[in-house]
C-alpha cells in the first residue's frame, strides 16, 4: 500500500483511524492502533517496554488532542509486545477476550527478564532470546503488568463517540483468544498479531487451522485498510499472502512429517518461494514446524520454550553456514548439498 509509507511513529488512515507502526516488524517491533472521534479514543495494544509505549503514547497525544487520555485500550492478545506498556493507560477501560485474560500472566516480563539475565547459563535457547530482546533493544524492568479490567466472550460492540467498533474473538489462532478490531465506518480493521507481513510470524501456541479461519473471517469484513501486527499496513490482498503462508507452511510441513524427518530436518529442508523467501526472521519456520509436528505427535517436537528457541537459533546458524565459502563453517557445521 504505498500511500502508507513503512516509517517508524503515526500514520493517519483516514477518518480518525491510525496506525503507529514499528519497522521491520521483527522480534518485538509490534504494531499499535488509535482511534478517535470527537474527544474519545481507543487504543489498540501497548508495545514491549515502557520507553517505547510512552513515546508512542507522546507522538499520538501531540498528533491528536483525543488521545491525550485513552478511553478504552484493547488488547488484541497476550503477547508481552503487545501488552507490556499496559501500565501507562492504567486509567482506561482495559478490554481483552476471555481467552486473552486467561493468558496474560503467562510469561511476564519478571520472567523475559530472567531469562535474558542468566541466558548464559540456560543455554542456547535462552542466549538467543537475549541477543534479540536484550537491554540493548528492551527494557522489561519495572513493568507492572496490567492486565484487562473487562473481557468479552466472542464478539461484542464498543462505541468510540460515534464510531461503531466491533471486537471478534477468532481464536485459537496465534494465541488461544485473538481479537479483531473492526472500525466499521472507517472500514479499518486491526488484526494484533493474526496478520504478518514481511516478516515470518511466530507460530508456537493456538491453533493453525484455526489461524487459517481467522483469515477467511478477516477477508469477510467490509474493510478496505488493514493494520497488521507485525509489518506495513496492506489491504485484503495482505490476508490472501498471509493464508497462502499458513497454507504453504502446513502442506510442506506435512510431506517431511510423512516422510519422518525430524522438526529440524524438515524445518531446514523446506524450501520458500517468493515472496516469502524475502520475510525477515526466517528461523522461525523451525518454531512454526515443531508446533505442527508436536500436534501430529512427533517424538522431535518440543514443548519447552527454550528448547524451541534452541532449534530456531541453530537454524539460523545453519543458514548463516549455507552462505559461507567454507568447507566447515565457524560453527561447525559441515556444508551439505541439498537435492530438490
Amino acid at each position: 500500500m504505498a500511500q502508507w509509507q513503512y516509517t517508524r511513529g503515526l500514520h493517519e488512515l483516514g477518518g480518525g483511524s491510525y496506525a503507529y507502526l514499528l519497522p521491520h516488524g521483527s522480534w518485538g517491533d509490534s504494531n499499535a492502533g488509535l482511534i478517535v472521534d470527537g474527544d474519545q479514543s481507543m487504543l489498540v495494544d501497548t508495545l514491549f517496554d515502557l520507553k517505547l509505549t510512552g513515546e508512542m503514547l507522546k507522538t499520538m497525544a501531540d498528533a491528536v488532542p483525543a488521545a491525550r487520555s485513552i478511553d478504552v485500550l484493547v488488547n488484541s492478545h497476550a503477547d508481552g509486545d503487545h501488552t507490556f506498556g499496559n501500565e501507562l493507560v492504567a486509567g482506561a477501560r482495559i478490554i481483552a477476550s476471555k481467552d486473552t485474560a486467561d493468558e496474560f500472566f503467562k510469561l511476564g516480563p519478571d520472567k523475559l527478564h530472567e531469562i535474558i539475565a542468566n541466558s548464559k547459563s540456560l543455554g542456547e535457547g535462552a542466549e538467543f532470546i537475549a541477543h534479540h530482546m536484550g537491554p540493548e533493544r528492551f527494557d522489561f524492568t519495572n513493568i507492572t503488568l496490567t492486565a484487562p479490567t473487562e473481557t468479552y466472550d466472542r464478539e461484542t460492540s464498543i462505541k468510540v463517540g460515534d464510531k461503531d467498533v466491533r471486537l471478534y474473538n477468532v481464536g485459537p489462532a496465534h494465541t488461544r483468544g485473538d481479537t479483531l478490531v473492526h472500525v466499521v465506518q472507517d472500514k479499518v480493521v486491526y488484526t494484533g498479531d493474526l496478520l504478518f507481513l514481511g516478516v515470518h510470524p511466530a507460530i508456537w501456541d493456538g491453533s493453525v487451522d484455526g489461524w487459517i479461519r481467522a483469515c477467511d473471517h478477516l477477508l469477510s469484513l467490509d474493510v478496505d485498510v488493514v493494520v497488521p501486527g507485525h509489518g506495513p499496513v496492506t489491504d485484503k490482498n495482505g490476508v490472501r499472502t498471509f493464508r497462502n503462508y499458513l497454507g504453504m507452511l502446513v502442506e510442506e510441513s506435512r510431506k517431511r512429517f510423512d516422510a519422518g524427518l525430524s522438526v529440524e530436518d524438515a524445518a531446514y529442508d523446506i524450501i520458500l518461494t517468493p515472496p516469502f523467501d524475502e520475510w525477515l526472521s526466517p528461523e522461525r519456520i523451525a518454531g512454526s514446524v515443531n508446533f505442527l509436528f508436536l500436534e501430529w505427535g512427533s517424538p522431535t517436537a518440543t514443548g519447552n520454550v527454550l528448547e524451541r528457541f534452541g532449534m530456531l537459533s541453530r537454524y539460523a546458524k545453519k543458514k548463516r553456514c549455507e552462505l559461507d565459502d567454507h568447507t566447515t563453517c565457524t560453527h561447525g557445521h559441515k556444508q551439505v548439498a541439498h537435492n530438490h
